[in-house]
């Protein structure tokens, strides 16, 4: 399914009024200075937080739908995950069980038996992989990712940019990308905006 991602007017505390519209498979960047809200517009956009404004999913509105189906068509991976059980098996849907789960692992580092790894053992790097793993299990039809290679080396950075590049080739998501290394910016290509005295403005190429 192709489906396009419109803010419309959204209006998150400490942030001007935003409207910006991402076509199918579209990516789209997001950068400025730490604490002047680019998290706080991405939970927005999740409604995980209070907010004016709507927020479009193809023809569909936000406010049309249950929180908990927008947030499983609309996925935001957060800086920190939150992980409610002692395994990571328990974190992922049952229904993604299987070869394409393994195969989703494997491009992120991991072998099948991570599944029957206790949360508590995962690096910091480990937990951030992970949880992209978790989201991108969901299938969700656009993705809001929240500086999704902040703690991690060069190796296993590039390998989230090449499985979030293919699952967004794939299934034609948009990507609305918070990320605060320009050299990924530039090398991953697409629109850039910036965020300077609480207003989204967009950036020359």
């Amino acid at each position: 399914m192709m489906t396009s991602l419109r803010l419309d007017a959204v209006c998150p505390r400490v942030l001007a009024p935003v409207s910006l519209a991402l076509d199918p498979g579209e990516r789209v960047f997001i950068s400025g200075p730490s604490g002047s809200g680019k998290s706080l517009l991405l939970r927005a956009v999740a409604d995980l937080d209070p907010h004016t404004g709507e927020v479009w999913l193809g023809a569909e509105a936000r406010s049309a739908m249950t929180p908990s189906r927008w947030r499983r068509r609309v996925g935001l991976l957060p800086a920190e995950a939150f992980w409610w059980a002692d395994g990571v098996g328990e974190h992922f849907p049952q229904a993604a069980a299987g070869a394409g789960l393994h195969g989703l692992l494997a491009d992120l580092g991991f072998e099948p038996d991570v599944c029957g790894w206790s949360v508590s053992r995962l690096s910091t790097g480990e937990r951030q992989r992970l949880a992209l793993a978790r989201l991108l299990a969901q299938d969700p039809e656009a993705l809001l990712l929240d500086e999704a290679t902040a703690n991690l080396d060069p190796s296993n950075r590039t390998r989230v940019e090449l499985v979030v590049e293919a699952y967004r080739a794939g299934h034609a998501a948009a990507v609305l990308w918070v990320s605060h290394d320009p050299e990924q910016r530039e090398r991953l290509g697409g629109r850039q905006f910036g965020i300077r005295d609480g207003r989204l403005e967009a950036l020359r190429p």
